[in-house]
């Protein structure tokens, strides 16, 4: 700010002063003679900052101008302590209040700029800290956003890894279950067709053989099977199979072999024993003739006697017993005609 220019010195005049001063008795040192002082640039500090000044007229108003800062200080103040003690602002406005020394103005001063209402929280703070603030907000929210989506996401994934290896176990356990069933259907497939075949093959065998063996007479009913119990038989049972049948009806052969007893045989009556080329005696027994002898070689469906009631009987009838290897315990002729083809 530019100081006045110092005026032209005035010469020397000593001061002429009346000797009753005002309030004085006398004329005193201290109040004279002065001399007028006028600033210069050299004496005169310079002014920092960018102030106005208006054109003043007394002390009011250096008064204004001191208090004007004084306000400034303290809302200054008051928004440094706002903001450092970390509580939400307040927000205090100031009226728009004319500056004190223009109330003493006469009106030749430059007209004030007119004053604002300020917030007290907003002095200090400039409009990058807000904008940095809001920036580091969003980008909190944003992280916590994609943190959240990104759980979101792994939870996700996870109850879909689960409910694949879900259908994964239920689609293998389905398979094993019906492979199992497959493998138990084509088991129990092939044990029929095994079955089956077996069942042929050995209807083929019986038929060759049933080619090869015929039943020992005709016109027949069976009467007593093998170990029937009954006190009639000396042993307490029956061991054989006996064929009902008329007196003199023929008795054939059932399969080639030998001659190995003919005759009379106690209990049995007459008796034809024919031996098998494996070892097998069949036995014919209460016949009322005999029509071969011992060693005559006969082959199956010849004739070899006659149905009788010889030896311990009730009636006519064959009585059958097979002995296999010749041993004295027989075994059950029906089954072992079955295994021959033959069905008594």
């Amino acid at each position: 700010m530019a100081s006045n220019r110092p005026v032209p010195e005035a010469p020397f005049i000593p001061a002429q002063r009346e000797t009753d001063t005002f309030g004085y008795g006398s004329y005193r040192a201290e109040e004279g003679p002065w001399e007028e002082w006028n600033p210069t640039e050299e004496s005169v500090a310079p002014v920092r900052g960018r102030h106005r000044v208006a054109k003043q007229r007394g002390g009011f108003a250096r008064s204004s101008t001191v208090l004007g800062v004084g306000v400034i200080a303290a809302v200054g103040a008051g928004g440094m302590a706002s903001a450092n003690t970390g509580k939400p602002p307040v927000s205090i406005s100031l009226p728009d209040l004319p500056s004190v020394g223009s109330l003493f103005d006469d009106g030749d001063a430059a007209e004030a700029p007119e004053a604002t209402t300020t917030a007290l929280s907003a002095v200090g703070v400039t409009s990058t800290d807000g904008e940095q603030d809001t920036d580091a907000g969003e980008a909190l929210r944003n992280r916590i956003m994609a943190q959240a989506e990104q759980q979101k996401g792994q939870a996700e994934s996870k109850a879909t890894a689960a409910a694949l290896a879900s259908a994964e176990k239920q689609t293998a356990a389905a398979a094993a279950k019906a492979e199992k069933e497959a493998a138990a259907k084509a088991a129990a497939a092939k044990e029929k067709a095994e079955a089956a075949a077996e069942k042929a093959a050995e209807e083929k065998r019986l038929a060759e053989l049933a080619k090869q063996y015929t039943l020992p007479t005709s016109a027949y009913t069976i009467t007593s099977t093998f170990n029937e119990a009954g006190s009639m038989w000396s042993s307490g049972h029956h061991t054989g199979l006996d064929f009902a049948a008329p007196t003199g009806t023929l008795i054939k052969a059932i399969h080639s072999g030998t001659i190995t007893q003919a005759g009379w045989a106690g209990s049995y009556g007459y008796r034809t024993v024919l031996t098998l080329d494996d070892g097998t005696e069949l036995w014919f027994c209460h016949q009322s003739s005999i029509s071969v002898s011992v060693g005559q070689k006969v082959s199956t469906g010849e004739v070899i006697g006659r149905v009788g009631a010889t030896g311990n009987v009730t009636g006519p009838h064959l009585h059958l017993e097979v002995h296999p290897n010749g041993d004295a315990t027989g075994i059950d002729p029906m089954a072992w005609l079955h295994g021959k083809g033959l069905n008594p």
